[in-house]
Parts: C-alpha cells; sequence; structure tokens
C-alpha cells in the first residue's frame, strides 16, 4: 500500500482513538449512583485570585459509597472550596465541619437516571460525530493525493471505513456498559 495512505490510515485511527477516550472522560463525569471523587473533577476553586482544579487544593476521597470528602490543605480554603462546589451546579449540598467538608450523595432517582442515560447517549453522539469526522478529513486527505493510483484510493477509503465501523462498534459498547451502570438500582 502506499506509504502516504497508509500514514493516513495511521493518523486516522489515532483522531478516532482519542474520540473515544475523550468519551471514556465524558463519561466518568456522568454519575451513576455510586460516589467518585471524579464527580468533583469540573470545580474550580478561587485560589487566592486564580481559578484551580479542587484535587489540586484538597484531597478529594469518598469513604463509601455515598459520601464524599474533601479536605482542604488549608484550613482557611474550606469556605472557597464550599462555595466553588455550590457554583459548579452539579447538585450536591457540601457540609462543613469546620476540619473537611463532607458530600452526601443521594441515591438516584428513576427519572433522574433516565436523564443521565439521555446525556450519556448524547455524549456518544458526539464520540461518533468525532469518528465520522476523522473519516471525512481521511477521505479527503486520500483523495488530495497525486502519487497514488485511484485503486490505492479507493483501498485506502476501505479501510477508513472499516475503521470508522469499529469505533462506532466500541462507541456503542462502551454507551452499553454505561447505561447500564446508570439504569442498575
Amino acid at each position: 500500500m502506499n506509504e502516504d495512505i497508509q500514514f493516513i490510515i495511521d493518523s486516522t485511527k489515532e483522531g478516532m482513538d482519542a474520540a473515544v477516550r475523550h468519551l471514556e472522560k465524558q463519561f466518568v463525569n456522568i454519575r451513576a449512583g455510586k460516589a467518585s471523587p471524579a464527580m468533583l473533577g469540573s470545580v474550580m476553586v478561587d485560589y487566592y485570585g486564580s481559578q484551580t482544579p479542587l484535587s489540586q487544593v484538597a484531597n478529594v476521597n469518598t469513604p463509601d459509597g455515598r459520601t464524599i470528602s474533601v479536605q482542604p490543605w488549608e484550613k482557611n480554603m474550606l469556605h472557597e472550596i464550599e462555595k466553588a462546589i455550590m457554583v459548579a451546579n452539579i447538585g450536591f449540598n457540601p457540609m462543613n465541619n469546620g476540619d473537611m467538608i463532607i458530600i452526601n450523595v443521594p441515591p438516584l432517582t428513576e427519572e433522574r437516571r433516565r436523564e443521565l442515560a439521555k446525556q450519556a447517549k448524547a455524549e456518544a453522539e458526539d464520540g461518533k460525530i468525532g469518528v465520522r469526522n476523522a473519516r471525512k478529513d481521511a477521505n479527503n486527505d486520500i483523495k488530495k493525493l497525486d502519487d497514488a493510483s485511484e485503486d490505492e484510493k479507493k483501498i485506502g477509503e476501505v479501510e477508513i471505513q472499516k475503521l470508522t465501523d469499529i469505533y462506532v462498534k466500541k462507541i456503542d459498547e462502551v454507551l452499553s456498559v454505561k447505561e447500564k451502570e446508570i439504569m442498575t438500582v
């Protein structure tokens, strides 16, 4: 196979891998019933005038399946962290006991589970769009090649389509696992 076409296929595979990895990161942020430090991953704290991720100013732990504890490295940051969790609007009500912040993660209602499943489907569709965009870019790059025969270009496009099918199937599998996790009570 033409070297340029092989390079395009390899770089497309990397792009599709990146789309799946991004989807998996997004799924970590979708709550599935049990407490996880990743639930607070989007919280930014005002740390002496600059917005800093919560994980860089405190230890975030889950002592049990329904509780998240946030132990700040500096006691004077307790109020700022509490405020940041409220501002992040992730549906948690932090409790400050003077030493740490404790967040009780309420069990999900059936309606909330359905909403989260819809959100997961939307994220999966975004992942599929990323895979399809990688396919479109690769096919355009193959068509622009001057030193490849028409047969080589066709073979390259078929390989790109095979990759696309593989990665769309992978996204569907990841979505299926996440949906099952969300809907399990």
